[in-house]
């Protein structure tokens, strides 16, 4: 009798299932597309679970948030870790990960994560009535900003909501063409100049060092 022939052997044989990374990173959606860049390039052995971005509008929701995703998840993982600073949570999330003994990264914003906290503190000293953006917020600001705070429906309110504020300062990762003019007209619509700071690169290394 002939044995089987290498394709029936292969037909009969089960799908290969594509092996899932050993480690999980639990992120604002704000950094998710940062991260994903980061993992690209590194080759990092990490999977992705974005919270949605909008939780910055409830910071006393991340936490909570935080430590439902770790829970669900922690079976499937040897390891995981936090891609959000403490955001606002005041504390709130440091507890979350000593207690389920988890790491997030350093910073009191994700603003320290792209420009440095030496810097923010720098720039907010030099003119306390700084509103700050990054990539993600210039490329959503119409949804996540002007939506939210419902100046499609009512701009005579924008006057009130940034009254006390000077200048929009744009942490720039990427400063191509698209996106400088889209944070040309953000600052446009806000009726504040706009300055744009360097922060290229400054992400990554951050993401290393939680996931070395």
């Amino acid at each position: 009798m002939s044995s089987p022939s290498p394709r029936s052997r292969l037909e009969g044989a089960e799908p290969l299932r594509k092996r899932l990374p050993s480690r999980a990173l639990i992120l604002c959606g704000a950094l998710s597309a940062d991260a994903s860049a980061w993992i690209e390039e590194s080759g990092a052995d990490v999977a992705i679970h974005p919270l949605p971005p909008l939780l910055h509008n409830r910071p006393e929701r991340i936490a909570p948030e935080v430590e439902r995703l770790v829970l669900e998840l922690k079976d499937d993982y040897d390891e995981i870790a936090i891609g959000y600073a403490d955001c606002g949570t005041h504390g709130a999330l440091d507890e979350v990960c000593e207690r389920l003994d988890v790491r997030r990264l350093p910073g009191r914003h994700c603003y320290d994560l792209y420009a440095g906290e030496d810097e923010m503190t720098q720039i907010w000293e030099a003119q306390p009535g700084t509103y700050v953006l990054t990539d993600f917020l210039v490329l959503s600001f119409d949804r996540v900003v002007w939506r939210e705070l419902g100046l499609d429906r009512h701009p005579e309110l924008r006057d009130d909501y940034f009254r006390h504020y000077t200048r929009v300062v744009w942490l720039a990762g990427r400063r191509t063409p698209d996106l400088e003019r889209a944070a040309q007209r953000a600052a446009d619509r806000l009726g504040l100049p706009l300055e744009i700071v360097d922060a290229t690169g400054r992400l990554g290394p951050e993401l290393s060092g939680l996931l070395p």
